[in-house]
């Protein structure tokens, strides 16, 4: 599958360049996950041939083949790695602002800007293959489980924070981040760049349960 493309893959010279400053010293099945990882990010995954992969990694078929048993394997693969990274990464987010509630909800925030504002970012990687992938892919259950973990978290985030209705918050938000990402994509950075202004304009909003009916909050 994806075999027609993998030639104009190969082409793109600036990519190889780039990938093969990452690789210098990693063993194979690294140099594999880097690979395809960024050919999957950039071009989806069914475009993506293991020849391709196999090649910007700077081995064979044979070799890939040796750590991943089939393409659908290496899928599956990349999505878990994508997963734990998400997951560690907010993790570390919240972990570092454990002290405050508010403060793990305003440096929530923070990443959510770096992320819209990153001039490599091409929507969520996880988005972009769930769409692509068989409802029956084992990594689409992987994908579906993590967007449910991080909609959880956000509850519990909201909830930590007092917010009313921590639920029906954390599925605002979720849909507007998740749409931000999505917009990037189609080229509209307008509505995008609009996000964090939004998301902090919800949060000030919003009731807190032990904040009587209208008071205002302070919006810092």
């Amino acid at each position: 599958m994806g075999t027609t493309n993998d030639k104009d893959l190969r082409n793109f010279s600036q990519l190889r360049a780039a990938v093969d400053v990452a690789l210098a010293g990693k063993p194979p099945r690294e140099r594999i996950l880097l690979a395809a990882r960024e050919l999957f990010y950039r071009y989806g995954v069914h475009p993506v041939g293991v020849e391709a992969i196999a090649e910007t990694a700077l081995t064979n078929k044979m070799t890939l083949y040796r750590h991943f048993k089939s393409k659908d394997d290496l899928i599956v693969a990349y999505i878990q790695q994508l997963a734990r990274e998400g997951d560690e990464t907010l993790d570390r987010i919240l972990g570092e602002n454990s002290d405050s509630p508010d403060r793990q909800l305003d440096a929530w925030v923070n990443y959510v800007e770096d992320v819209l504002t990153n001039k490599f970012e091409r929507g969520c990687a996880l988005a972009n293959a769930a769409v692509e992938l068989d409802a029956k892919h084992p990594a689409r259950a992987l994908i579906e489980a993590y967007k449910q973990r991080k909609h959880d978290r956000l509850v519990e985030l909201f909830r930590a924070a007092r917010y009313c209705a921590p639920e029906r918050l954390a599925d605002e938000v979720f849909l507007l981040f998740e749409g931000a990402r999505i917009s990037l994509q189609c080229g509209g950075k307008g509505p995008a760049s609009r996000t964090v202004a939004m998301l902090r304009s919800l949060f000030a909003d919003r009731r807190r349960n032990d904040v009587p009916s209208g008071v205002e909050l302070p919006t810092e």
